[in-house]
């Protein structure tokens, strides 16, 4: 399997997720790396009218987590702890959160990610640690190659 292989596989697993129907994320995996859009949406809101900490924390996590995972071909990696910085509130346009690897060893991986507004402004930041788990990847978890639409 390519580098880019693993990557679409990754990227068909976050999409086929049950749970990201409700944020209509896009997620774009590569090496060491991942970026996650996410639309905002009235529905996010808490009560004064901007997007709710738990939206910002998804975006996050979900970057720094698939950064991860795009370093490990044969076990999905497991969100160990994740701290959360956030810095301004966001009540339209677009969440933009772009992940990283900080560290890599043999069972433990260190992610970092920053979610950006529409205009590119930073509005949280976020850090992690990741753990190899023992759960394959498999595409029983959705790590397909996704079919190709004409």
């Amino acid at each position: 399997m390519t580098d880019k292989e693993h990557y679409k596989k990754l990227e068909q697993m976050y999409a086929s997720a049950s749970c990201n129907e409700y944020y209509s994320p896009e997620l774009t995996v590569s090496e060491g790396a991942a970026e996650l859009i996410i639309p905002v949406q009235k529905k996010f809101f808490h009560a004064a009218g901007a997007t709710h900490g738990a939206v910002y924390f998804k975006a996050l996590d979900d970057a720094a987590f698939f950064a991860c995972n795009s370093m490990v071909k044969d076990f999905l990696v497991l969100t160990v702890n994740f701290n959360v910085y956030l810095f301004r509130p966001i009540s339209s346009g677009h969440m933009r959160a772009v992940g990283r690897v900080v560290h890599n060893s043999r069972n433990m991986l260190i992610g970092e990610s920053q979610l950006f507004d529409s205009n590119g402004r930073e509005i949280a930041r976020g850090n992690g640690s990741f753990a190899k788990s023992r759960i394959r990847l498999s595409p029983e978890l959705g790590y397909v190659v996704p079919d190709i639409k004409d």
